[in-house]
């Protein structure tokens, strides 16, 4: 069974999604949420096979690959769950934790091959491989970095205030 939300403040205010580690496909909100109908549409359609219906629930698994805000599942959605307009970012990006190989002398730069806006960039060290260095304005944070990670140190945190990820 899945992780319980620790409060109820987080489980309604989708904070539980957050505890464990989903997100909304891009656009979705809480409030547009409220208009799902579980009826896995968006699921069905998403051509990098992210988004998880989990309980009624869209949600966005960046283990198994990245969003390219392709917007085929606001085409797709029955209902009025994504704006009309397909979102070309999330509200977070990604932060690389300790545990990452490079910044433990363990030459790596997986995350940096597969970020197709160049937000994660390497810089040198000396006595060592490359450290990475992330720049959170170019970062769309479509999880392309995340997949690719050996170690599972890179997360996303929240770049701007809305509520799904408050």
């Amino acid at each position: 069974m899945g992780k319980v939300a620790s409060t109820r403040r987080a489980f309604l205010t989708g904070g539980a999604l957050r505890e464990a580690g989903n997100y909304y496909p891009p656009g979705v909100t809480d409030e547009s949420l409220g208009f799902c109908s579980g009826c896995g549409e968006c699921e069905k359609i998403c051509p990098t096979n992210i988004i998880i219906v989990r309980g009624g629930i869209p949600t966005v698994d960046f283990t198994l690959g990245e969003c390219t805000f392709c917007g085929k599942c606001s085409e797709r959605c029955p209902e009025r769950v994504f704006p009309p307009e397909p979102a070309a970012s999330f509200a977070h990006h990604a932060t690389i934790a300790d545990s990452c190989l490079a910044l433990n002398f363990v030459d790596c730069q997986a995350c940096r091959d597969v970020c197709p806006t160049t937000a994660i960039r390497f810089t040198p060290r000396l006595g060592g491989p490359f450290v990475p260095v992330l720049d959170p304005d170019p970062c769309t944070g479509c999880g392309a970095c995340i997949s690719v990670c050996p170690t599972q140190s890179i997360t996303m945190t929240a770049t701007r205030m809305e509520v799904a990820h408050a």
